[in-house]
């Protein structure tokens, strides 16, 4: 009998049936020249496939917005060349047995100036909070000192220009016959820049208490499921802390979160993909509930819980890209949460990056490989 025993019984989600309950969580590559994703692509997102994964989502793709991404090797959701290259992926992972589930992005401005990829370019920005308060953005070319001038808020018209976007990546991914849509909607990113008290100070439509900042991403995900229909899933991904800030709060208190995930599963969402640096850590004083069992019992949704499954989180410093750590077993832990229904999915990240048998090894009981920050780098 395998430690994941119980993870290994079939999940249904809408038209989706997953055959057990770990997936390959999303995580960003860079290996998609000018947004294509290549064969070495294909082949990455395969091995993993035909390990027995219930699933897999991708990294994030940008929207076919032109602020939607900072790097050019991100990949797209637009284009001939780039919908022949997702057409490969796609069909080998299905070759290998699996099911995929493309993660769109839209990166937008991140929440401060000072980690917002180069400080220029055409950011996204929702609110009167970033960069300095009085809206002028500065940046230091080289060691000189420059001013961008006042940013202003996004429009009505930039906003509906980005839900379309969403809709026009949904539509693409669908005709080339995903298993389902996940929305990038955590880390300071677009959608979580809305979400966040922080960097949300409109005071139209799209801000003010948790369910007008919570309509930005609630619009998103109706017009996504205009163009999939009923028939395919739905899945968001939130988090509390932000890329350039582990001790950031999204939600002070259990009732603040189901204010903004309510309007959220409203909408559409079927699965709240609840990131954390550590699927082991209660979120909220006086209660043993991860992120992820929060999102279950305040919505009535499925959840999937992520952070650190495999991987030695719990002690050291709280870095997104930590090339410190170790791999650990720590299923019992999970596991023993899954049971008590907390959670519905398991997504692992890093360890399978790491090794593209490490599903195979959990089931089987061996062990696992040692984590190699060197497979940060490459797609092995």
């Amino acid at each position: 009998m395998s430690t994941i025993d119980p993870l290994l019984q079939p999940f249904t989600i809408r038209g989706l049936t997953l055959p057990n309950r770990v997936v390959m969580a999303p995580m960003t590559r860079y290996r998609s020249p000018l947004g294509v994703p290549t064969e070495e692509v294909a082949s990455y997102y395969a091995r993993r496939a035909a390990s027995g994964l219930g699933g897999i989502l991708t990294e994030g793709i940008a929207v076919p917005h032109y602020a939607a991404g900072d790097h050019p090797d991100i990949p797209r959701l637009d284009g001939v060349e780039v919908l022949d290259g997702w057409r490969k992926v796609i069909d080998a992972v299905h070759a290998a047995g699996g099911r995929i589930i493309p993660q769109l992005w839209h990166q937008g401005p991140m929440w401060n100036v000072e980690y917002a990829g180069t400080r220029i370019g055409n950011p996204m920005r929702p609110s009167g909070i970033w960069g300095p308060p009085d809206g002028v953005i500065s940046f230091r070319p080289e060691g000189r000192e420059e001013s961008l001038g006042p940013v202003p808020p996004m429009s009505d018209s930039d906003i509906a220009d980005v839900i379309a976007a969403y809709a026009l990546a949904a539509r693409n991914a669908v005709a080339l016959g995903v298993d389902g849509i996940a929305i990038h909607g955590a880390h300071g990113y677009l959608i979580d820049t809305f979400l966040w008290d922080y960097t949300n100070q409109r005071e139209d439509r799209w801000g003010g208490d948790a369910a007008r900042r919570a309509a930005f991403g609630a619009a998103v995900v109706r017009a996504i499921r205009a163009e999939i229909g009923e028939g395919l899933p739905i899945v968001l991904r939130f988090s509390q802390f932000k890329m350039q800030d582990y001790r950031a709060v999204l939600a002070e208190t259990p009732d603040m979160l189901g204010e903004l995930l309510g309007p959220l599963a409203d909408a559409g969402v079927d699965l709240f993909d609840a990131s954390q640096r550590y699927f082991d850590t209660p979120i909220f004083e006086g209660s043993p509930l991860n992120l992820a069992g929060w999102a279950k019992k305040l919505t009535g949704k499925a959840s999937m819980t992520v952070g650190g499954v495999a991987l030695d989180k719990a002690k050291g410093g709280a870095r997104h890209i930590d090339d410190s750590q170790q791999s650990v077993n720590n299923l019992p832990l999970l596991v023993k949460r899954f049971e008590r229904g907390e959670f519905d999915l398991v997504a692992v990240g890093r360890a399978i990056l790491n090794d593209p048998e490490w599903f195979t090894k959990a089931v089987n009981g061996d062990s696992f490989l040692p984590f190699d920050p060197a497979n940060l780098e490459r797609l092995s």
